[in-house]
Formats: structure tokens, C-alpha cells, sequence
């Protein structure tokens, strides 16, 4: 009885074990895992990896088995690897990996998971893992995730057809794979968009610096939102580009305008370079002004800005200028002519002549200038004998002055004085100009009873010479006494105003 019972229950396990072989028309995992050839299970797939932002609003993205969490970033987490009491119950025909979205509660804190699963044949053999299955909430925004059990096993038999769900085909190993639609150009994308490949399916992008307006791909003006660019920006299609304003220079980031320095980059001024922020400007050296370019520099002729600089003449030098003098003349002070007395230095006079110097030269005159019947007394004074009939009617002495003034000397002016030398008793003094006054250009004007001022009373020029005879005569009270004495003055006028 005990054998036949035995034998019963086999016979049925074995029908119970070939009836399911023979029902599994699945993949061989659920949505959530793919298969590993080499350890010969299913295996989590890491969506955290390889969804691009799948977590938004600042959430951190956590792996979990069969999907993915969106947690707080203040969460933790803790892995238990204990085996769960029981598996999840196969589900046919309902498939896709599910998404899991955690948010932070308050109270007994703790993390709320829920979970979504899309419809659809499942490609892997009828399992569906719910994203809340193997996790645990605690305090504190712990979350405790245990390893859920093995997922089905793959067919006994690999040579059975198998259906995989839409975006999948059957790969040489007999395993769902996802189907490139992008690689295989099966995708309906617009030319203007971008395929992206996703699990089971694709989707369609603009490219970057686009963005998607209706069904079309526009251009985003980067431009028109601020602040991409330091200075100035430049919107091209699908991107942009930044430029400076003159007087500056891209940085490194290509975004930053920094100051060219225009004085050692490339120098155009002729002579001195500053740098300002953005520019720069040009100066000159003394002696210079810039030229309409505002680069050169050119020299400024100061001797036709003013004729006041020199004295005498200005000569205008680059940069600068310089001062002459005429002959005669040296400069002093830079401008000033001042005659050069060449008595004391240099001249050709003899031995038996004196060297007078005037303005602008010198001459040499006699140094006894007495001419018969006169004889020499004393230094320029002759004498006439009285002894001599010659010299009953000539003057009794005749002095030699010398004196020089400057070309067109300021008029009336006082010039030269004669003075008496000898007075006598009861007797009165006349003065005159006796010769050498043809023009008038000198006037004799009586000071005192011994002495008289000469007058230069018109303007002269040089350079030319007068010699003017100026007498005194002497007469007693009862006219008994006559005599005269006469001082000859050589007037040098000089050929200049200085």
C-alpha cells in the first residue's frame, strides 16, 4: 500500500515538473534584471548607472533590486543580506522594471517607498518585483534593503521559442535583449533630433542647444540669458561663442575678458606708452606734441611759438631748442646775449695802441692821441705849450673820452657828464658842443656852474662811431681871462640793442 502511494506521488511530481518545463514561454528574468550567462541566474540592473538623471528635485539616486529608489540626500542606508521568508509570486503578462520614489516622512521619521509597474509581457519568466518588496523603514531615514530570492532559472530546454516583449528580441543565447532601435535605424526620429537608445525602446532628443518647441528642434539663444559671457556673446546655432570689446582678450575659461596690455603686447607709440583698462595712450617727451594719429610724436618748433625766447635768435633742435648770439657775444642763461670784453682775452691791438671794448667788439685807438702843437700831459690829455704862438688860438686842452651804448637806446637819455677839473676865482663857465653834433642828435645841458650832462636826444643805430667836441670856456667876471678846454668823446654805438 505504503509502495503504491509512493509510487503514485512520483508519477505525479514528475507530470507537475514536465507541465512546467513545458509552460515557460517567458524570458528568463524579470523587468529589473538581466541574465548572467556565467553565474547561470538573474542579476540586478544598476538604473542608478545608466539612466541619465533619473532622480530630480536634488533626490540621490539608491540601486535596489528590480528598480531604484529617490531618497533624501540626508538618508542611509543599510544592506541586510538575509534571504526574505518568501519569494514574490509570478505574474504573467505584467512586466517593466519599477521605479521607486522615496520621500522623507516626519513623526517616527522613516521612508515612505511606493512603486509603479508598466503593463506588458514580462521578459523573464512572470516574476514582478514591487519596488517596495525587501525594504524596510525605520527611524532616522534608515532604510534596511534585503537581497530578494533568486529569480527563475532559465528553460530546461534552450532550443524552446521564446516571446519577448516589444523593444526585445531573442539573442543566440535564447535571452531577451534589447533591440538598438537607434543602431538600426528603426527609430522615427526627425532629422534634426537625436535617438537615444532605453531599455526596450528609444526616444527622441534634440541635440545640445536645442530645444524641443512642438514637434520641431529651435536653437537656444544662450545669449538671451544672462550671464554667460563677460562682455559680449555671440549665439550660433546649437551653441555659442564669447568675444571681447577692443582692448581685451579672452581668458583661459573662454568666458572671462582680462585687460590687453597694449605697452608690451605691441608697443605703437614712438615714445611713451600707458596703459589704461581696455586702452591705452600715447605721450611725448618734452619738446614733442602727438601727432593727428595720436601715435607719433613731432617735434614742436618753440621758436615760432614765441619771439621772446632768445635774445638774439632761436634755433629750433629736435625735441628742444637753442639760442645764438652774434659775433661779439656770448649766451648766458640760456637766452641771454652778453658781450664778450675783448680787451681782457684776445685782440690785435699794438703795443703802441690802447683796446677799448664796446658792445659787440673792440677797437684800438692811439695811445698818445696828441697831434702838434699839443703834447702829451698825462694819460688821453694834451696839452698845448703856451709858450707856442700856435696855441694862442686853440683850445688850452684837449681830454680823450671813450663810452659805448647799445643801438636804438631809449631817448631822451643822459648819456655823459663833463665836469670843471680846475676852478678859478671870479669867473664863469660856459659849455657847448663845439663839433660832431652835424644832426642834432645830441644836446649839452649846464647842471651847475662847473659841469653839463650830455643828452642823447634821437635814437641811434650801429654800428657806427661820433666823436663830438664838447668845450667849456672860461671868462673872468671883468673879461680880462679867456681860456677853453675841450674833451673829445668817441661815441661807439654798438650794431645791437643789447
Amino acid at each position: 500500500m505504503l509502495k503504491a502511494l509512493f509510487l503514485t506521488m512520483l508519477t505525479l511530481a514528475l507530470v507537475k515538473s514536465q507541465d512546467t518545463e513545458e509552460t515557460i514561454t517567458y524570458t528568463q528574468c524579470t523587468d529589473g534584471y538581466e541574465w548572467d550567462p556565467v553565474r547561470q541566474q538573474c542579476k540586478d540592473i544598476d538604473e542608478c548607472d545608466i539612466v541619465p538623471d533619473a532622480c530630480k528635485g536634488g533626490m540621490k539616486c539608491v540601486n535596489h533590486y528590480g528598480g531604484y529608489l529617490c531618497l533624501p540626500k540626508t538618508a542611509q542606508i543599510i544592506v541586510n543580506n538575509e534571504q526574505p521568508q518568501q519569494e514574490t509570486p509570478a505574474a504573467e503578462g505584467v512586466g517593466a522594471a519599477a521605479n521607486a520614489a522615496a520621500t522623507s516622512s516626519t513623526g517616527t521619521g522613516g521612508v515612505a517607498a511606493s512603486g509603479m509597474a508598466a503593463s506588458g509581457v514580462v521578459p523573464g519568466g512572470g516574476f514582478v518585483a514591487s519596488a517596495a518588496a525587501g525594504v524596510q523603514t525605520g527611524r532616522n531615514n534608515f532604510v534596511t534593503r534585503r537581497n530578494p530570492a533568486d529569480p527563475q532559472r532559465i528553460p530546461a530546454n534552450p532550443s524552446h521559442r521564446i516571446q519577448c516583449a516589444t523593444g526585445y528580441e531573442q539573442s543566440e543565447h535564447n535571452v531577451c535583449q534589447d533591440i538598438d532601435e537607434c543602431t538600426a535605424g528603426t527609430h522615427n526620429c526627425r532629422a534634426d533630433q537625436v535617438c537615444i537608445n532605453l531599455r526596450g525602446s528609444f526616444a527622441c532628443q534634440c541635440p545640445p542647444g536645442y530645444q524641443k518647441r512642438g514637434e520641431q528642434c529651435v536653437d537656444i539663444d544662450e545669449c538671451a540669458i544672462p550671464p554667460y559671457c563677460h562682455q559680449r556673446c555671440v549665439n550660433t546655432p546649437g551653441s555659442f561663442y564669447c568675444q571681447c570689446n577692443p582692448g581685451f582678450q579672452l581668458a583661459a575659461n573662454n568666458y572671462t575678458c582680462v585687460d590687453i596690455n597694449e605697452c608690451d603686447a605691441s608697443n605703437q607709440c614712438a615714445q611713451q606708452c600707458y596703459n589704461i583698462l581696455g586702452s591705452f595712450i600715447c605721450q611725448c617727451n618734452q619738446g614733442y606734441e602727438l601727432s593727428s594719429d595720436r601715435l607719433n610724436c613731432e617735434d614742436i618748433d618753440e621758436c615760432r611759438t614765441s619771439s621772446y625766447l632768445c635774445q638774439y635768435q632761436c634755433v629750433n633742435e629736435p625735441g628742444k631748442f637753442s639760442c645764438m648770439c652774434p659775433q661779439g657775444y656770448q649766451v648766458v642763461r640760456g637766452r641771454t646775449c652778453q658781450d664778450i670784453n675783448e680787451c681782457e682775452t684776445t685782440n690785435e691791438c699794438r703795443e703802441d695802441e690802447m683796446c677799448w671794448n664796446y658792445h659787440g667788439g673792440f677797437r684800438c685807438y692811439p695811445r698818445n692821441p696828441c697831434q702838434d702843437p699839443y703834447v702829451l700831459t698825462s694819460e688821453n690829455r694834451c696839452v698845448c705849450p703856451v709858450s707856442n704862438a700856435m696855441c694862442r688860438e686853440l683850445p688850452q686842452s684837449i681830454v680823450y673820452k671813450y663810452m659805448s651804448i647799445r643801438s636804438d637806446r631809449s631817448v631822451p637819455s643822459d648819456i655823459f657828464q663833463i665836469q670843471a677839473t680846475t676852478i678859478y676865482a671870479n669867473t664863469i663857465n660856459t659849455f657847448r658842443i663845439k663839433s660832431g653834433n652835424e644832426n642834432g642828435e645830441f644836446y649839452l645841458r649846464q647842471t651847475s656852474p662847473v659841469s653839463a650832462m650830455l643828452v642823447l636826444v634821437k635814437s641811434l643805430s650801429g654800428p657806427r662811431e661820433y666823436i663830438v667836441d664838447l668845450e667849456m670856456l672860461t671868462v673872468n667876471s671883468i673879461g680880462t681871462f679867456r681860456t677853453s678846454s675841450v674833451l673829445r668823446l668817441t661815441i661807439i654805438v654798438g650794431p645791437f640793442s643789447f
